[in-house]
């Protein structure tokens, strides 16, 4: 991806769309694996029952993760400055979540020009599953 250019930005702009169709309980298994959070909650059903919740669901940060593709497509992955989630609700087997942002300010920091932006990942209900913000250097 080519750097942004700063001049080129404008509050106000989108971040492009990052969408994650049918996430699985095969994704949040290797979510696990490559993190090492093991927690039976994201993959274990009869734990999952016996907490009365009706399935597994994915890690927070598995979900931070997609969101920061949006980002790091967007500014390029060396570009990030500040990158901060709040998680919001759960993301459950077969739901498609949408990452996206706008852009809500320009600066510069230490002689380097970055931009400002807040952040949110919805489910295909509508509802927010991370809310966050990011800061990125442009070119």
């Amino acid at each position: 991806m080519a750097k942004l250019k700063f001049d080129s930005i404008k509050i106000g702009d989108e971040i492009p769309k990052f969408e994650a169709a049918g996430v699985t309980r095969t994704d949040f298994v290797r979510y696990a694996g490559a993190s090492g959070d093991f927690v039976p909650l994201h993959y274990d059903q009869t734990f999952v029952e016996a907490a009365a919740i009706p399935t597994v669901f994915a890690q927070g940060m598995f979900t931070a993760g997609l969101l920061s593709k949006a980002v790091t497509d967007y500014v390029g992955i060396g570009n990030v400055r500040r990158f901060q989630v709040r998680f919001a609700t759960r993301v459950w087997p077969g739901d498609v979540v949408t990452c996206t942002g706008k852009v809500t300010n320009k600066l510069e920091k230490d002689g380097e020009k970055q931009i400002e932006g807040d952040l949110i990942v919805l489910n295909q209900k509508g509802e927010p599953a991370i809310r966050g913000s990011f800061r990125a250097a442009c070119a």
